[in-house]
C-alpha cells in the first residue's frame, strides 16, 4: 500500500493522503490510523473527518502549530494499524420495498432486466462498507453494489426527498438522513432515522462500518416507525469476523 502523505488543506487543517484507489483495505487503514490519534488525545485537534482514499484533520492553531503537528503524525503513520480489521460492526437497517416507499423501484428492476424481488435479494444479500459520510449530516457512502442493480440517476432530481428513503445513484446505494432534494432512484425507505439532531451522539453510523438492509413488509414498517417514535427502538449491531 502507498505511503501515507501529509499535505496543507487551509490554515488550521491537514489531509493525509493513503492513495487513490476506493479499496476496504484502504478504508480500513484511515479508520484504524483515526483510532491511533484518538488513543493519543493530541490537544490542538479538534475534529477528524475520514474520506474514501484521505483524512482531513482539524486543528487548533492557537494550541498546536503546524509544524509540531506534522511530526506527531509523521511518528504515527509509521506505527503497522491494524484496528477495524479483524471484527466488523454491522448495523441492521429495516427497509420496506417498493411501492409509495420505492417509488422508482420499476425503474431499477427494468434497467437491470430484473423483477422487483429479485432486486430487493440482491440489494438485501450483502453488507455495505460505509467509506465515508457528507453531503448531509449522516449520509453514508457505501461501497460494495452490486454491478447488476447499478442504476443512472435520475434525469430531473426531486426538489424533495424524505428522510429515511434509501436509493441507488449510479453505483451507490445510501439512505437520505434527512428531507433534501435529490437524484438518485428510490427503492425503499426505512423508519430508523440515521440523523437525529436529539440524540445524544446525533449520527448513528461512523465511516469504516457496515449497513446490512433487512426487507420488512410495511406492517413492520409502521410498527417500528411507532417505536422510533416513543424512543424504544433498538438497532440490531452485529460483530463479526471480517
Amino acid at each position: 500500500m502507498q505511503r501515507p502523505k501529509i499535505l496543507v488543506a487551509g490554515d488550521s487543517s491537514v489531509l493525509i493522503e493513503f492513495g487513490n484507489e476506493i479499496r476496504p483495505e484502504t478504508n480500513r487503514r484511515i479508520a484504524a490510523t483515526v483510532q491511533l490519534i484518538r488513543e493519543q488525545q493530541i490537544e490542538g485537534i479538534v475534529d477528524m473527518i475520514p474520506t474514501y482514499c484521505a483524512l482531513l484533520i482539524n486543528y487548533d492553531p492557537r494550541v498546536i502549530l503546524y509544524d509540531p503537528l506534522v511530526k506527531r503524525l509523521q511518528s504515527l503513520l509509521k506505527i503497522e494499524v491494524s484496528a477495524g480489521e479483524e471484527k466488523k460492526r454491522i448495523y441492521e437497517i429495516p427497509v420496506c420495498y417498493g411501492g409509495k416507499y420505492g417509488p422508482d423501484m420499476d425503474i431499477i428492476a427494468k434497467h437491470a432486466g430484473l423483477t422487483e424481488e429479485e432486486v430487493i435479494r440482491i440489494h438485501s444479500s450483502r453488507d455495505y462498507l460505509i467509506y465515508m459520510l457528507g453531503f448531509l449530516p449522516g449520509f453514508t457512502y457505501l461501497g460494495g453494489l452490486d454491478e447488476r442493480i447499478h442504476t443512472p440517476r435520475l434525469q430531473t432530481p426531486r426538489v424533495r426527498i424524505e428522510a429515511g428513503s434509501v436509493g441507488i445513484g449510479g453505483s451507490q446505494t445510501g439512505i437520505y438522513p434527512l428531507d433534501s432534494p435529490g437524484g438518485w432512484n428510490l427503492m425503499g425507505k426505512t423508519p430508523v432515522k440515521t440523523y437525529d439532531p436529539d440524540r445524544e451522539v446525533p449520527i448513528l453510523v461512523e465511516a469504516g462500518e457496515y449497513i446490512r438492509f433487512v426487507p420488512v413488509t410495511e406492517q413492520e414498517y409502521l410498527r417500528i416507525e411507532e417505536e422510533v417514535r416513543n424512543g424504544t427502538y433498538q438497532v440490531t449491531i452485529h460483530e463479526e469476523e471480517a
